[in-house]
């Protein structure tokens, strides 16, 4: 694969990562938490929108491509936060197969 040509300047976006935590509820179920694992540059390129009907009405699906340097440990279920913004990561991969940049597919949480 062609190594490619990434400007690290680019990565302008200041990220929480979040890992999820599963705990128990007490009755039967689980309480999903999100704890703090570091703050990353990124660079976040909206990809696609499209509406679902979902219950009585439609809900937006918003992806993204986000960019992040490699060693971050991110993986799928983690979550990316800018303020108000949830990005979770439902991928993530080498970009380029030289372990410098990692490239996450994420959804915006809305809602």
């Amino acid at each position: 694969m062609a190594v490619l040509d990434i400007d690290a300047g680019r990565l302008t976006a200041r990220l929480v990562l979040e890992a999820p935590e599963v705990t128990d509820d007490g009755q039967g179920g689980a309480a999903t938490a999100y704890l703090e694992r570091g703050r990353v540059w990124a660079l976040i390129e909206p990809r696609a929108l499209a509406k679902e009907e979902r219950g009585p009405g439609l809900e937006a699906r918003v992806t993204h491509h986000v960019t992040l340097r490699a060693g971050s440990g991110i993986a799928p279920g983690f979550r990316l936060s800018k303020g108000e913004r949830r990005l979770l990561v439902e991928a993530a991969r080498d970009l380029d197969e030289t372990g410098r940049f990692t490239l996450a597919l994420c959804r915006e949480v809305t809602g």
